[in-house]
């Protein structure tokens, strides 16, 4: 059984007339989010594998800050360019990239594609993945790349906002 959670990167800021879309950062919100939904992942005792993450600032900062919530480093997540503004087809492909020795990976990503694939992966349906989103799937496969064609089960959704009791 392998596992893939999904991430949208916590909420960037707009306060910087001129940056590049893809290089615009984490605003507060976003800084004190990260981490706290790293945690709940902890006490969920999920453990995460592999890292993977779109190459844009907010994201790749998401990713770092759920890195160092797991106890990893800096260099511990993959980049992939093409998560940005991405489809299910570079979701896929990315999966396809993960270590075969992970049995849990993050992926890290933005709306619209991001909410799009994971209403792509079984029959639980959201509406829209907030910043800072979790949607979890399970997979019975031995290889990453068995991922696309395999039946997925829903493991759990989650997201800053949301009452947890």
């Amino acid at each position: 059984m392998k596992s893939v959670i999904i991430i949208r990167h916590a909420k960037s800021s707009w306060d910087h007339i001129g940056v590049d879309d893809f290089d615009r950062p984490l605003n507060e919100r976003g800084k004190e989010d990260a981490p706290r939904m790293a945690k709940r992942l902890l006490e969920r005792n999920v453990t995460i594998d592999a890292f993977i993450s779109s190459s844009a600032k907010r994201a790749r900062k998401t990713a770092a800050i759920f890195i160092k919530e797991f106890g990893g480093g800096k260099d511990d997540v993959l980049l992939l360019p093409e998560l940005y503004l991405a489809g299910p087809d570079a979701f896929y492909n990315a999966i396809a990239q993960a270590p075969s020795s992970a049995n849990t990976i993050a992926l890290f990503a933005h709306n619209p594609g991001i909410t799009d694939f994971a209403n792509e992966l079984t029959d639980v349906r959201i509406d829209d993945m907030p910043t800072c989103a979790i949607f979890a799937v399970k997979a019975d496969i031995q290889n990453w790349s068995q991922f696309r064609d395999a039946e997925k089960q829903y493991w759990f959704f989650d997201y800053p906002k949301a009452k947890l009791g």
